[in-house]
Formats: C-alpha cells, structure tokens, sequence
C-alpha cells in the first residue's frame, strides 16, 4: 500500500516483496499460503479503506458494517497474494529459485485477478509507476503486466541475496545483474519510444481541449432544485474556456442530473451552451430505453456539434458490480443506493468512436478507465482520442481518486492515443498526449483547465473560478509542462 497514490511512492515497490519472499523461504506450502493471504489482506487494507467510506456515506450502512463489507473485498484479492506465496514454494521445491519463479506466478496471477469475476485490475503492482514515464512505456508492447513483472523480477532478485552464503551469494548477484540490465534496458526503450512519439507528433496540429470541473457536492447533485445552478456553473466555464479559443469542451460523467433526452427547457440550455460557445461539446447524462419490454436506465455520454446537433453518445459498456447493476439485490439492498436510486444500468453495446472536433473520439466512463481491453478496443476501431469522464465526488478525500488517475495513464500508453480525463470533484486533470501526464490541483471549487498539445510539449492554462454566492473572484494561473 506504500507503493500508491495518494500516501505512497512507487520507488517501494521494488523492495516491497522481499519481507514475503524472506518469509516464506522455509515454509511449506500451506503456512506459505496462509502467510501471504495474510500479507495481502494488510495491503488491501490499507488500499481499498475508502470503500468503507463509500458504502457507509453513500450507501447508508453502519460502520460497524461497512468496515466488514470492506474487508471481505480485502480477503478475496488477498486470495492471489496466497496463492502467489504457495507457488513459489511449490517451484522451490522443484528446485527453481525464487528470482525465476516469483515474476510469472505474480504476472499469471494479476492477469487472472484482471479477468476473473468482471475482472478487478484495481492498482495492479504494475500501476504504483505511473510517474516514471520511462519505465512504462514497455506497456505498448506487454501491457501493464510486463511492469510487474519487471518490478517482482527485482524484488525476487534482491531478497535471493539476503541470508545466503558465500556460493549462494555470486549467484544471487548474477541474477541481481541481470534483473538490473533487464530494467535498464526497457527503461531505455522508454526513452527512445519517448523520443519517437513526440517526433511522431511534430506534425500534429495544436489542438484545445478544455476539461470543466463543476464540482457540484453529490449530497445535492440530484436535487430539481439545484439542476439550472449546476447548468449555470457548467456554461459560466464553458465560455470562459470559449473566449480563450477553445473548441472541444468536456464535462464530467453524469454532468447533467437530469436526462438529457427528454427535449425540454433543461435539454435546450444544455444545447444552449454548445452553440454559444461555438464549441463541441462532450458530457456525460443518464439516459434510459426499453429494453425487453422494460424500461432501463443506463450511464451514458453525449457529444454535441457546435450547432448543438447530437454528433454521437455512447452508453456505459463494463459496468460497476453493486455500483451500476445489483446481482444478489436481496443479500446487499443498501448498495442500491449508489445507483442514486433508478435500479439496475442496461450496458452499453460496444466501442465505437464518434466523430468529433477533426478527432476520432472514443469514451472511457469511470471505471471503465481500468480496463486495457478496452482501450485496445478502440484502438482497433481507430479512436485518435481517449476521453475518461468520471464522477469520483463519491470518494471524498480519500485515496481512490488519486488511485484511479495512476491507472488511466497506462490507456495511453498502451494505446499510444492521448487520454484526455475529465473527474469531478477533481484533484487533478489531465491529458496524457501520448505520454506526458498533466496534474493540476483544484480542491473544492469549480475550475476549468485547458490544455493544448502540439509538437513536443503540453500547455496548460487554467482558470479557475469559485460559485458566484460564494466567492466573486477568479484566478488564472499558466504552467508549461
């Protein structure tokens, strides 16, 4: 957990292994898996703490409940750490040392826990390294499981030369070395595949994309009363960003609490602002249809023409277990709730890109930003941008929102398509242009950022301004990246 955002530093993940390792080396298999399972459940303790604050704020459970909730979801993933420690044993005992077998069980490992049950590749070890550009870049080539491999190559490695004799030891450091030159080496093709993308991109013409940032608190984001307030905050920043010559606007997932469909006075404010603005206009609605005779609701986003012409949409594809869709409803009634109360969501039926500001546009929705083969999918339908809009107000001021920014890096890299991120409330926006990550820091006020990518470096201006009954003053601040 020392290894992730927000607390953490990915530097540790290099190290964090070796006590486990060191642990189990004389076990036998089964004290191994439970010595790992244990391990595991400290991690995702301390990892996924913040969905106890989410079952509990949102989801109206008692803590004396929600901390259980969250530790039964800490004990499953832990099952893989079990497993991995087992294996390790199983392979010593078959005469292969650690520093080969440690790296393929975990890799085989992460990937099962990626795809098995929906799939839950929630901060894979891979993903604590986000901010060293130069090392995962290998993931256009292996994804982000040739990282983690990397990563407990190095773990497995250094702890064979803890508590070993002298012969022991030379070959411990062979191994060391050649752990070591193996991460040199894909740190260098990080580099040269660096220099090769922004030489790629010389070419590109500079393009704006302005990220808004409503910041509407969720405990009133639903309310009619408060739905023309959320629109004015929206199109205030809009045409803020408007009058700096932008012409590609997005807002976050659900921007508008009220189906966008339904043409009535709230359908053409929003219509409103794509046309005033003279902009397109991407955000994100809840919409519904009927589906088997039923009506159903689903997540979705919209793109709006500058004429304010439904351009394209597209509706949430992999949706969130007890979040989005309800199995076992009866067991677990209280997650409901973080549905904002319509039910079950119909998915979505595919990735395809629309159309949009002389780009190929495909949509990330939240969680969906995990995914890699979601990415890969609309790479192979020809998106030129990935857009990850994202409602993490219901993590507060947790770790989550700062753990799935760690994770929507890779999309670009694996892509090697620019993934411009929309969150609200955010702590950070960002377009990832390939391979450069842009954080900004916007706590607790509407904000817009604008970002525009050409040749080797990304600009960034944003602007910054609090509700009028709150605060009458705006700040502008510019930063080159």
């Amino acid at each position: 957990m020392l290894s992730f955002p927000k607390f953490g530093h990915g530097a540790v993940a290099w190290a964090a292994l070796i006590p486990l390792l060191i642990a189990v080396r004389s076990l036998p298999v089964t004290p191994a898996i439970v010595a790992g399972i244990l391990a595991g459940f400290v991690q995702h303790v301390g990892l996924l703490y913040w969905v106890t604050h989410v079952v509990v704020h949102y989801g109206k459970m008692h803590v004396a409940l929600g901390i259980p909730v969250m530790m039964l979801l800490a004990l499953y993933l832990s099952l893989y750490t079990g497993l991995f420690a087992g294996g390790i044993v199983l392979f010593r005992n078959r005469g292969i040392p650690v520093v080969a077998s440690a790296p393929l069980v975990w890799t085989v490992l992460e990937y099962a826990k990626s795809m098995l049950l929906t799939g839950f590749p929630w901060e894979n070890l891979a993903h604590s390294q986000y901010l060293h550009l130069p090392l995962i870049q290998l993931s256009d080539i292996t994804g982000s499981y040739g990282v983690s491999f990397l990563i407990v190559l190095v773990n497995g490695a250094l702890a064979a030369t803890i508590g070993t004799g002298r012969e022991g030891l030379r070959k411990a450091l062979a191994g060391l070395a050649a752990a070591g030159l193996l991460v040199a080496l894909s740190a260098g093709y990080g580099v040269w595949r660096m220099a090769d993308v922004t030489a790629r991109f010389d070419p590109v013409p500079e393009r704006q994309v302005a990220l808004i940032q409503g910041n509407i608190d969720q405990s009133i984001k639903w309310d009619p009363s408060f739905q023309k307030e959320t629109l004015r905050i929206y199109r205030d920043l809009s045409l803020k960003a408007a009058g700096q010559g932008v012409r590609f606007v997005i807002w976050p997932e659900t921007a508008t609490p009220f189906m966008f469909q339904n043409r009535d006075e709230l359908h053409d404010a929003v219509v409103g602002v794509a046309k005033e603005t003279g902009a397109w206009l991407l955000f994100g609605t809840p919409s519904y249809t009927r589906h088997e005779g039923t009506l159903r609701f689903r997540n979705s986003a919209v793109v709006l023409s500058p004429e304010g012409e439904i351009a394209g949409s597209y509706s949430k594809v992999h949706l969130v277990p007890y979040g989005e869709y309800v199995p076992l409803r009866p067991l677990f009634p209280f997650i409901e709730k973080l549905a904002v109360g319509v039910g079950d969501f119909l998915a979505g039926e595919g990735f395809e890109p629309v159309d949009a500001a002389e780009a190929r546009v495909g949509f990330l929705i939240c969680y969906e930003g995990i995914f890699p083969e979601i990415g890969r999918a609309y790479g192979r339908s020809g998106a030129s941008l990935l857009v990850n809009v994202t409602n993490d107000a219901w993590f507060g001021t947790t770790s989550a929102p700062f753990q799935h920014l760690s994770m929507t890096v890779f999309r670009a890299v694996e892509t090697r398509a620019p993934d411009g991120s929309r969150e609200d409330p955010s702590n950070r926006d960002r377009l990832h242009a390939n391979r450069r990550l842009v954080r900004l820091y916007v706590p607790d006020r509407p904000a817009c950022a604008i970002l525009q990518t050409g040749r080797n470096e990304t600009m960034v201006e944003e602007i910054q301004d609090m509700m009028t009954d709150l605060r009458k003053r705006a700040e502008n601040l510019r930063g080159c990246l």
